[in-house]
């Protein structure tokens, strides 16, 4: 990986409800990075953060889980980790991310009022339909994340389902495509299909 390239965590906090595995979803402020899109709590990583001998994941990790504090209020004490993303090189901002899976401790969220404009709970399956409604604004990451944890019925299906972290190293082709290893056009190569069709909504995730 580009040792250069900035480094953030994001947490992924669930919890359990009568009507399923609900997600921690917030919309950003209508400026900056992901300008008034809803997203999972998390940030880049500060020095802080930083611990020696530590990997770029447990960085990550601790950036994530002061980030929840910050932002919503609340730490969550076990991470696991889901997925590292790398952006296409067209993004104005490169970051590098990591995704971990949280259970959501109990208590009341305190947004802050700089970084967080609203937050909700809501199934995964919700959230893609009302992103699809164009009542959400979602980035590639979270809606992918959302897709996945919408085929699971409970906080522990979501962490059986984890495995080997799994990296999305980025590659745009066409109009709105998103492309990752093991597409046949990602750079990487491939024999299959592992996209994201965004050109309109609902989007499309393809995987063969």
């Amino acid at each position: 990986m580009d040792a250069t390239m900035p480094v953030a965590g994001t947490a992924v906090l669930l919890r359990d409800r009568a009507e399923g595995l609900e997600v921690l979803l917030t919309r950003r402020p209508d400026r900056g990075s992901f300008a008034a899109a809803w997203v999972f709590p998390g940030g880049m990583v500060e020095p802080e953060d930083a611990v020696a001998g530590a990997s770029e994941q447990q960085t990550a990790a601790r950036a994530a889980i002061r980030e929840c504090d910050e932002e919503v209020g609340i730490r969550p004490a076990e991470l696991v980790t889901l997925s590292c993303w790398v952006p296409p090189v067209e993004a104005p901002k490169r970051v590098r991310t990591w995704f971990f899976l949280a259970t959501a401790p109990e208590g009341e969220l305190t947004l802050s009022p700089d970084e967080v404009e609203e937050s909700r709970w809501l199934t995964p399956a919700e959230a893609l339909r009302l992103h699809a409604k164009g009542e959400l604004r979602l980035f590639p990451p979270t809606w992918v994340t959302l897709h996945a944890l919408a085929q699971l019925a409970s906080i522990d299906a979501a962490f059986a389902a984890t495995s080997a972290p799994e990296l999305y190293a980025t590659h745009i082709i066409g109009d709105g495509v998103f492309v990752w290893g093991g597409d046949a056009e990602h750079p990487e190569g491939g024999d299959g299909r592992h996209r994201l069709e965004t050109a309109s909504r609902p989007w499309r995730y393809l995987r063969d």
